[in-house]
This record gives C-alpha cells, sequence and structure tokens, in this order.
C-alpha cells in the first residue's frame, strides 16, 4: 500500500459516510472524492485492505 492509497483510505474514513469493509461502497465515495488510484487498489487487493482496516498495518512495517 503506498502513502497515498494509505491517505485516501483515511480521507474516506473521515467522511463517515460508510463502514469501511463495504468496500463497493467505499469506491463510490472515493470515485466521488476523485481517489481513482483507491479505487483500482481495491478491485486488485481486497486482502491488503481489509488487513489495514483491521489492523492498520499496511503490511510494510517490519
Amino acid at each position: 500500500m503506498t502513502e497515498t492509497i494509505r491517505k485516501q483510505v483515511l480521507a474516506v474514513r473521515a467522511t463517515g459516510e460508510t463502514n469501511m469493509l463495504d468496500t463497493r461502497r467505499v469506491q463510490v465515495i472515493a470515485n466521488r472524492m476523485g481517489f481513482y488510484e483507491l479505487v483500482v487498489y481495491l478491485e486488485e487487493h481486497r486482502t491488503e485492505y481489509a488487513n489495514f482496516i483491521l489492523t492498520g498495518s499496511t503490511g510494510e512495517e517490519k
């Protein structure tokens, strides 16, 4: 997960509009906000995204 994606996830979360595990709704909100990287990321990396939402870990920390 890139820093850009992480920031976009946090920005969507800050809206409070959806449960962040509802990835389809997150994509709709991200698209509306112009976060196209996040929309694509969610299509290709759902497991990594869910891990970040549940643990706060991007998987890159050592």
